[in-house]
């Protein structure tokens, strides 16, 4: 097997983006569940997003057990709201487009003085060695007044960082990767991997 060749499983094109942009330069080659040519409906009945990106990889890789799996469960967690739509967010309002989830959430935020946010990301590796991993990064933030930025993809014109600044939205890819959520997995992963190549 070859430790250089991973599959993401996703099919949120956004995500591939990212992993992509992080993996290749390291030497990997990145393919998605598309390439692969798996079609899978994972059921995520975990209660954590460190549970749900478990199930994930674990379902691709009984799929494809011969290949490293790469699996991410993100999503976004407001405060004020209790932490939701946290392990729902992709299927809050399901079918519905993002402006109209941002703003849902914007709305739910009206009357509340507290807006304070974070992103998490749970990145499971399975199959690179004999043990399953799970590695988790967060970013925290604010949720802004109204969407801005047509970078990044689902809420992250409404997530404002004061890492940057500004919303992940109005951020550059590379500002992005830098202080968030799944670039801090990442970077977890990286390291692990890095260090356990043989």
């Amino acid at each position: 097997m070859d430790k250089k060749e991973v599959v993401i499983a996703t099919t949120n094109q956004g995500k591939l983006k990212e992993f992509k942009r992080m993996l290749e330069p390291l030497g990997f080659k990145v393919s998605s569940l598309a390439d692969e040519k798996v079609e899978i409906d994972v059921e995520e009945t975990g209660k954590t997003f460190e549970e749900n990106s478990l199930i994930k990889a674990c379902c691709i890789h009984a799929k494809l057990p011969n290949k490293i799996i790469i699996a991410d469960d993100s999503g976004l967690e407001v405060h004020a709201l209790g932490g939701f739509p946290g392990i729902y967010s992709a299927r809050f309002m399901e079918g519905q487009p993002y402006p109209l989830k941002r703003q849902a959430i914007i709305d739910r935020l009206k009357d509340k003085e507290d807006r304070s946010a974070n992103f998490t990301s749970a990145i499971s590796l399975i199959g690179f060695d004999e043990e399953e991993h799970v590695f988790v990064g967060k970013t925290f933030g604010f949720i802004a007044n109204e969407s801005s930025g047509d970078s990044g993809f689902g809420y992250d014109p409404i997530f404002f960082s004061p890492d940057l600044q500004k919303t992940f939205g109005q951020a550059s890819p590379e500002e992005k990767d830098s202080v968030s959520h799944r670039g801090r997995a990442l970077k977890q992963l990286e390291e692990y991997i890095k260090a356990h190549l043989d």
